[in-house]
């Protein structure tokens, strides 16, 4: 959980390094099968603490890029790399790289009230922390363009029209518990095999119909050879629900 409501989770470096070392710790917990992250009290994410920002450099901090190496970057990298399922709960507003965190996730519940908000053009910058590869792939070059051109938001509405999200819940709590229950769901699941489909399709976004082929057989090689795999094939004979363990 993003937890500082009274700043509506405005993301300082700390918390980016904490985020990260939350994330390192769900990847190398075997008792952890899915993921779900969400904000503190009525918002998902305000993005960057701007406030942060105006500190360190009034103190000669680092260059926008090296922000961005050292905070951002390495937790996105998480998110993607992490070979179980990651939920955002989007329980309220989700800005600037608040709402490339959410993109970077596998999937999306986000509250009736929730809102993405793209305002990097507003403040003369251009849209980081993976957004400008997440939206474009979610809703094509023309209507991603649009919003970021014009700093402006889409409601959560829009989002499942556009396909950017995956359920709508009531309200913020209500949104919290959905993505709970979403991974619970999950959790029973084989997540080794989902896992390894998570890696399949990020990888097969840039490569060719060959390759992508080639490394489906390589992933699947790999999961035919897992417990989960077995004991799905032995509750399909014996006609009863699977209990797999993610092995």
């Amino acid at each position: 959980t993003l937890n500082r409501p009274d700043k509506l989770n405005a993301l300082t470096d700390e918390m980016l390094a904490a985020l990260g070392k939350a994330l390192s710790g769900a990847a190398r917990n075997a008792d952890v099968r899915a993921v779900v992250l969400t904000g503190a009290g009525r918002a998902f994410c305000a993005g960057q603490d701007l406030g942060a920002v105006a500190d360190r450099d009034e103190e000669g901090g680092m260059s926008f890029r090296a922000h961005l190496e050292h905070a951002y970057h390495p937790v996105i990298r998480r998110i993607v790399g992490l070979e179980k399922p990651v939920i955002a709960a989007v329980n309220g507003v989700a800005a600037g790289a608040g709402a490339s965190l959410a993109l970077a996730c596998d999937l999306r519940v986000v509250a009736e009230q929730a809102s993405f908000v793209t305002a990097f053009a507003k403040v003369g910058l251009v849209p980081d922390s993976g957004s400008t590869y997440f939206l474009p792939r979610m809703l094509g070059l023309a209507r991603a363009y649009e919003i970021y051109a014009k700093g402006g938001r889409f409601s959560a509405q829009q989002a499942v029209d556009w396909g950017v999200v995956n359920e709508v819940a009531p309200d913020g709590d209500a949104c919290r518990e959905a993505a709970l229950s979403m991974a619970a769901t999950l959790a029973q699941a084989p997540t080794k095999a989902l896992g390894l489909t998570k890696r399949a399709m990020r990888r097969a976004m840039d490569r060719s119909l060959e390759e992508t082929l080639d490394y489906e057989a390589h992933l699947q090689q790999i999961a035919g050879e897992t417990a989960d795999h077995k004991e799905g094939i032995s509750a399909f004979l014996e006609k009863r629900p699977p209990r797999f363990e993610g092995r």
